[in-house]
């Protein structure tokens, strides 16, 4: 009785946190999505924008709300590890492991299996072609952590703040 009561309590702090997930990303401008991952990450070369390689990782994620497996393009340059003359995951998208929890937060693409824009929009207002996006990693109690995306080391990269920055990751 007590171990069941502990799993309902469980499910619906769950739940909760998913909840205020979406919410968050719906304020944020963007399309949620939450789900645990099947395959990568993998490094992606990309283009070059003043000197600094646009690369990507990928990773497969099957979401929780539809059984779906999505691509997630992942911008290298918005996790605090980036190093642009290292062509590898950087740190903390590195320590992502198949069989983890996922909550994104991001733009649809590819007929809506895929999300990018998962990072930080460098402090614009949020539109649901820039949303202001997010991946994080959810403990098994629910809660989601840091937001692994969000260095702005690399904002002017893309102009004040990052406005115009659209580049499709696939």
């Amino acid at each position: 009785m007590k171990r069941s009561l502990l799993a309902i309590a469980l499910l619906a702090a769950a739940t909760a946190a998913f909840a205020d997930e979406r919410q968050a990303c719906e304020a944020a401008r963007g399309s949620y999505v939450s789900g645990t991952v099947v395959k990568g990450p993998k490094f992606t070369h990309g283009q070059f924008r003043k000197g600094v390689e646009l690369s990507h990782t990928h990773l497969k994620l099957r979401a929780d709300q539809d059984g779906q497996v999505y691509d997630v393009a992942i911008d290298n340059v918005f996790a605090s590890g980036y190093q642009p003359d290292r062509p590898e995951v950087p740190a903390p998208i590195d320590a992502i492991r198949v069989g983890d929890k996922l909550a994104l937060c991001g733009e649809l693409y590819d007929r809506g299996v895929g999300i990018h824009f998962v990072h930080t929009n460098c402090g614009e207002t949020p539109s649901p072609a820039h949303p202001d996006g997010w991946i994080r990693v959810v403990d098994g109690s629910g809660r989601a952590g840091p937001n692994l995306e969000s260095s702005t080391n690399y904002c002017p990269l893309f102009g004040r703040g990052g406005r115009g920055y659209r580049q499709r990751a696939r």
